[in-house]
């Protein structure tokens, strides 16, 4: 039986169903729901009670949900305590940020780390994937989220969330193009793709273009070097009812009333970010911090 599996359980009892859970520990619900049967399996009882409207412990259940709540309690004391004695626990920890992350995906790694390493500050630099790579390899970042793994074995790396993109129209184009499952991709050509800088994510940028190439859509001009694309750019650029952006389904940026997202039909986009950090990396406070992710994988 493993910690991680135990977090599982309690999230799970926590949200009282299987899909919220899933989005809270940032994997996908299958990978869950293996977890707990695999953790039922090993216990030889029945844990939960599952129904149309989720799930709920049954006597056994409720039982290790206090024992395993206890226990992880302990642990997380444990780590903490033990933060006092490292002298990596403390400093700062350097962080790269990419645009347009999940607006709940540090939340874990960073609870985490401020348990078990208390006197350890994180310094978040918002930086492109290309920008990100060259400050870990200069040494000036810990840990980076890359649109992009870097190849060999300088760097380790997880796979901490798997993105599939909608597109983000004018309002009247969404109502037009669009069908009871979203907007197929081929259907956006003539329209301008509000892109970015290929120098900013270039393997990211080749698998994008790659895929809308393929769909018959002609990219235009490339964007102009050292521009970021900010939500303010892309609601801008859209609202005139020429171009088309790409944007994640949970979009933090509120939308005006004359733009609107829809998915893609048959999700041909998805965005992937890792969190990587140099191979050769001791540091207790960044293992404490990637340790807070969901295992590779997540949804």
């Amino acid at each position: 039986m493993e910690l991680r599996e135990l977090r599982a359980f309690v999230v799970v009892t926590e949200e009282g169903g299987m899909s919220a859970a899933a989005r809270r520990l940032h994997i996908s619900q299958p990978a869950l729901s293996q977890t707990v049967n695999a953790l039922e399996r090993q216990l030889g009882v029945k844990l939960l009670v599952r129904s149309s409207t989720g799930v709920s412990p049954t006597e056994a259940g409720t039982t290790l949900l206090g024992e395993a709540r206890a226990l992880l309690a302990r642990h997380d004391h444990l780590l903490r305590a033990m933060g006092r004695y490292s002298g990596e626990a403390g400093g700062v920890l350097r962080l790269g940020i990419p645009l347009e992350l999940p607006s709940d995906l540090l939340g874990p790694p960073l609870e985490r780390l401020a348990l078990a390493c208390p006197e350890t500050r994180v310094q978040a630099l918002h930086l492109s994937t290309a920008a990100q790579q060259a400050a870990l390899q200069a040494g000036e970042l810990d840990v980076a989220l890359l649109r992009e793994r870097p190849p060999g074995r300088e760097f380790d790396a997880m796979l901490v969330v798997r993105e599939r993109l909608g597109v983000l129209l004018s309002a009247d184009q969404a109502a037009e193009l669009g069908g009871p499952d979203g907007i197929h991709l081929e259907a956006l050509t003539g329209l301008t793709w509000v892109s970015f800088p290929r120098s900013g994510s270039p393997a990211w940028f080749d698998e994008l273009t790659a895929i809308l190439r393929s769909h018959g859509l002609d990219l235009g001009p490339p964007a102009p070097e050292g521009q970021a694309l900010i939500a303010e750019v892309k609601l801008a650029a859209v609202s005139a009812g020429q171009s088309f952006a790409l944007a994640p389904p949970h979009w933090s940026q509120p939308l005006p009333e004359n733009v609107a997202w829809s998915p893609l039909v048959g999700h041909p986009l998805v965005r992937r970010t890792w969190a990587v950090w140099p191979a050769a990396s001791r540091r207790r406070a960044v293992a404490v911090f990637v340790s807070g992710f969901a295992e590779p994988g997540a949804a």
